[in-house]
């Protein structure tokens, strides 16, 4: 039975519950709790009539669908051959290196996670990166250490 009150019970509500309103749905659910719980995805299963192994299957498809718990801040790094020919590499070094984390990994304070993805539309610019829903283009080292310090003194 679903609580009434869930974020899926909201977005079927906003979406439907038609097969072809499963990724809406998800990506509503993303918008509100940032992830998609093993709970969240049992749930969308039992209200699309779906296996919790296909639901699973879609969101974990997508990139942006993220299926673990993330940082307050998501930075998405573009791995396209474009922004890697634009120094993406150096990109990612001063990433790792400032928040001493790797690629995959969830700072400690569980304020930033980095992640690498397909393109996010910025390849003129490149490189580029996304922090949530923010986008960050002609990258430099430098230039990401300075967006980072803006991100770690908001409170």
């Amino acid at each position: 039975m679903m609580n009434l009150d869930s974020t899926v019970t909201v977005a079927v509500k906003k979406f439907g519950a038609e097969r072809e309103q499963l990724l809406p749905v998800l990506q509503y659910v993303v918008s509100k709790e940032k992830w998609l719980s093993e709970d969240t995805l049992a749930e969308v299963a039992r209200v699309f009539d779906m296996s919790a192994a296909e639901v699973y299957g879609v969101a974990s498809f997508y990139s942006f669908l993220d299926t673990e718990a993330r940082g307050e801040y998501v930075i998405r790094v573009c791995r396209t051959i474009s922004c890697d020919m634009s120094g993406k590499e150096a990109i990612m070094e001063a990433l790792q290196k400032t928040l001493r984390i790797s690629v995959g990994e969830t700072s400690s304070d569980r304020k930033f996670t980095l992640l690498e993805t397909n393109c996010i539309g910025w390849c003129a610019e490149g490189p580029a990166m996304l922090v949530n829903d923010e986008a960050y283009t002609n990258l430099t080292p430098e230039k990401v250490v300075e967006v980072l310090q803006g991100y770690m003194n908001r409170t």
